[in-house]
């Protein structure tokens, strides 16, 4: 009908994939499971570093989604109980403050964030891409690169000219998408959907995009452009 809203987005959904919730405070996991559920996900749940090695143990799980305050997190990997071959994708939640945290017990598979307080949708379309980027035939063959900037997908890594760049996940999400768009205009909406599943203002995007100029045109010619009233576009000038 004529003026009426736009329908919402549809969530990302699932196809039977078995992720594993590792939360202590009941509601929240309770709340994710029950969500996750609903998105198409077989759920296992963990309240403790020490539950999650036990869990991973026993049954192979697709993604972990993991509180990075969980209790016993630190000791995870001590035991030994996750072998060489088994990293499964991991899901972070993960106050502001604490992003600088590694999971090395959970080894160097692929991981992603979302901030707390987090949004279901959020959490829904980091897991789609998660285990989008970690299924077989999904990666193309020819890494994504341009004059001199190429992306390492499997290790989730940057390098420009021979030096490696050191990222956060949202912003490699946000050069992978301008790597893959090289030269074209893409505006803050479609940014801010790719990278964080929504759409995000208060100039979140702007910021994003400044922190990874600065990384990525600190040694060279700069290759990350603003094209006022329109968007951002990665080439030569």
């Amino acid at each position: 009908m004529d003026g009426s809203s736009p329908a919402p987005q549809a969530l990302a959904r699932g196809s039977g994939q078995r992720l594993l919730v590792a939360v202590d405070d009941q509601e929240t996991a309770e709340l994710l499971a029950t969500t996750l559920e609903l998105a198409g996900y077989r759920t296992g749940a963990a309240g403790t570093g020490t539950e999650v090695a036990r869990r991973l143990g026993e049954r192979r799980f697709d993604l972990v989604v993991v509180d990075a305050d969980l209790p016993g997190l630190d000791g995870l990997g001590q035991g030994g109980r996750l072998g060489p071959a088994y990293r499964p994708p991991v899901l972070l939640l993960a106050a502001c403050e604490s992003l600088g945290r590694l999971l090395p017990a959970l080894g160097a598979g692929e991981r992603d964030y979302v901030t707390k307080p987090f949004r279901i949708a959020e959490v829904l379309a980091r897991v789609k891409v998660l285990l989008r980027d970690t299924g077989a035939g999904v990666r193309p063959v020819t890494a994504p690169h341009h004059a001199g900037l190429v992306l390492d997908e499997p290790g989730r890594r940057a390098r420009r000219d021979g030096r490696t760049l050191d990222l956060t996940p949202a912003e490699y999400r946000l050069l992978r998408h301008l790597l893959l768009n090289a030269r074209k205009v893409l505006s803050k909406e479609q940014i801010s959907h790719c990278v964080w599943g929504e759409f995000r203002g208060d100039n979140a995007i702007e910021q994003l995009v400044s922190r990874l100029r600065r990384k990525v045109d600190e040694d060279g010619p700069a290759l990350i452009h603003t094209r006022r009233g329109f968007g951002y576009w990665l080439g030569e000038a």
